[in-house]
């Protein structure tokens, strides 16, 4: 099994035609990810062909890809689920409310710079529609060796027992690499805005429930209190062990620090604070990405030693 996406997702790209959407999207067809539509009002009824390197770097079969004038037409045609979003900032707005009144499960927005007022207004509908919200301003998600839908690199890991919730895009891919040896259920991207339509809260519940995920990587940043939250979330609700990493220990207070959502004021929203908050609900913090990959391989190992004859 897999969270949010699987080998039978069906996925459209808003944007499919720009230059990131090009590229991304090939990349997603290399990876297994059944794309079955671009959207572009002013290219619809158009196809595009790509060519799509196979694995270990044999010769790929070839892909063309139909380009649809609304989400709508994409759904109606091809029975698309999930839509990845290209498009400018300008733009994302009405993309995702189009594809939320379209009907889509699931839009991972990746554009970034995207305002404020603009994430606010797209989540609240998505939320209405019943539309799930993965960014804005992520990588998106992957189920490795089902499906991929956004930017994270394929090939640094491989199926397995970790479920991963991040708010940074760098760190998932690092801690993907760091234990690719284990490998991976799902790996969500959530984005670091201050606003973002999918939560560490969402995840946890999702990987709860997914019996292919035995641990819950869980990486938070400075700022807000997100950290804090799914801290007392996992205490409440979670059972399967969870390792956490909190990015922004040595980031001096009051200054943003790269995600628009990663700023301190005072005491608040302090790494220290989140680890305190993540260790006193059970959860392994490290200090570093490779002290995470250690302490998970550790609980990895914990959960396989039988006790009483019981495996853990």
């Amino acid at each position: 099994m897999a969270v949010f996406l699987t080998k039978q997702s069906k996925v459209l790209v808003q944007g499919m035609t720009g230059a990131e959407g090009m590229r991304h999207t090939r990349r997603m067809l290399a990876a297994g990810t059944d794309v079955v539509g671009g959207v572009n009002p002013r290219k619809a009824g158009l196809t595009v062909a790509f060519d799509v390197p196979g694995a270990e770097g044999r010769v790929g079969i070839p892909r063309t890809v139909p380009v649809f004038g609304s989400v709508r037409e994409g759904i109606e045609a091809t029975g698309a689920d999930v839509s990845v979003v290209f498009v400018p900032p300008a733009f994302a707005r009405a993309a995702v409310l189009e594809a939320a009144d379209a009907g889509i499960a699931l839009v991972v927005v990746i554009t970034e710079g995207i305002p404020v007022h603009d994430s606010v207004a797209f989540n609240a509908h998505a939320a209405a529609t019943g539309t799930r919200v993965i960014g804005p301003n992520c990588p998106g998600l992957i189920t490795p060796g089902q499906a991929n839908a956004g930017i994270i690199p394929a090939d640094i890991t491989g199926p397995g027992p970790i479920g991963l919730v991040s708010k940074s895009g760098t760190l998932t891919y690092q801690l993907m690499h760091e234990l690719r040896d284990i490998g991976f259920s799902t790996c969500v991207g959530i984005g670091g805005d201050p606003v973002a339509g999918t939560s560490h809260i969402d995840c946890l519940a999702a990987f709860e429930q997914d019996p292919d995920t035995e641990l819950i990587v869980l990486i938070g940043e400075i700022g807000g209190d997100a950290e804090e939250r799914a801290a007392a979330y996992v205490r409440d609700h979670v059972t399967k062990p969870v390792v956490g990493y909190v990015a922004g220990f040595t980031a001096p207070e009051g200054r943003t620090m790269g995600h628009a959502g990663a700023i301190v004021s005072g005491s608040s929203g302090t790494a220290r604070a989140k680890k305190k908050a993540l260790e006193e609900a059970g959860v392994r913090v490290g200090e570093t990405p490779t002290e995470t990959a250690r302490l998970v391989l550790e609980r990895l190992a914990e959960r396989t030693v039988p006790r009483n004859g019981v495996r853990r």
